[in-house]
């Protein structure tokens, strides 16, 4: 039987080492191996580093699978092929991830978009439980803060039957969005693609319109956290600068899809960025403050756990995911 102690003596000796490459190594442990129990999927999907003094948690609420026909118009199909291929990706489908972060400011435990809730695909709704399992409690929730109001941000406020999940925070949404997704003349005149942003907003919203706060651009919403206007996705659609005595992170939300399409190509649009053009002068500004400034960042759709840093050299920007988890 092959084992380690023999592998360590055969490579010791130069005369083998032809030999050992026709060993067939994994034949024992792979006849030995258990097979898993059950299909139940990965371990809990979360995340934990730190901003400063600031305790950051990922929180992944699963992915869907989204059809790259019609997704990016401007994006020309052999470039499109070749940045699928560079990044290892399937041919013509892009596995969207949804993951938001908590932040522990102080005692206080703050939400910065919520996921779905039950009212997404089948193959999200894993977030409570990955909430549960990094050591949270929805009853505990202080704010939830909102970037914008597409559904995959704000559904996780309430579920389908009505219900609040997080029954003490207080909301905090940009005024832009809510002016915008609560105008009920807007909403008649909206073509069918965008009526389940305004059905979302009135189902997470009704019940508690009194209660929710709005912010505006450079307002800071909680302490540590500073709204930055980044519209063209949506025409509320906001980032968040994090500072923490001399660390910072920029929170880009959707300013950005996938890294490996839309940091690579920040010329290129999805077609959910309603105002395709700002969109593109939105992003390009974000990704020179932060690779001009080496911010830490962090995307909602980007592959789990959604952070790192941005680099700009000769052939554009790349995103690089971050390396290591400082949680003392």
């Amino acid at each position: 039987m092959v084992t380690r102690r023999t592998v360590l003596a055969v490579a010791a000796q130069p005369a083998c080492a032809a030999a050992l490459a026709a060993v067939p190594l994994a034949v024992p442990y792979a006849a030995s191996a258990q097979a898993p129990t059950s299909s139940s999927g990965q371990a809990p999907g979360f995340y934990r580093y730190k901003v400063g003094a600031v305790e950051m948690t990922a929180i992944n609420d699963g992915f869907a699978m989204r059809s790259l026909d019609g997704f990016i118009p401007n994006a020309p199909a052999g470039e499109l092929k070749k940045a699928m291929e560079d990044a290892f990706l399937p041919a013509d489908t892009l596995p969207l991830t949804f993951t938001s972060v908590v932040l522990r400011i102080g005692g206080r435990t703050v939400l910065v978009n919520t996921g779905f809730a039950d009212n997404g695909p089948p193959t999200t709704g894993h977030w409570m439980t990955n909430f549960r399992a990094a050591g949270f409690d929805p009853a505990t929730v202080d704010d939830i803060v909102i970037s914008h109001f597409h559904p995959d941000h704000i559904g996780g406020i309430r579920r389908k039957d009505g219900t609040a999940v997080f029954p003490k925070a207080q909301v905090h949404v940009p005024e832009a969005e809510w002016a915008f997704w609560t105008d009920d003349a807007r909403m008649a005149q909206a073509a069918d693609g965008w009526k389940p942003t305004f059905a979302a907003t009135r189902r997470v919203f009704g019940p508690m319109t009194g209660e929710v706060k709005r912010f505006v651009a450079g307002q800071e919403v909680v302490p540590s956290l500073i709204a930055v206007a980044a519209p063209g996705h949506l025409p509320g659609h906001t980032a968040f600068m994090l500072t923490s005595g001399s660390a910072r992170q920029l929170i880009m939300g959707d300013t950005a899809n996938h890294p490996a399409l839309f940091v690579r190509n920040p010329g290129w649009s999805a077609v959910f960025d309603m105002d395709a053009e700002q969109a593109r002068e939105t992003r390009v500004k974000m990704l020179d403050l932060a690779a001009a400034e080496r911010l830490q960042v962090s995307f909602y759709h980007a592959p789990f756990p959604a952070a790192g840093h941005i680099l700009k050299g000769a052939e554009g920007y790349r995103f690089v995911p971050i390396q290591w988890s400082p949680v003392v």
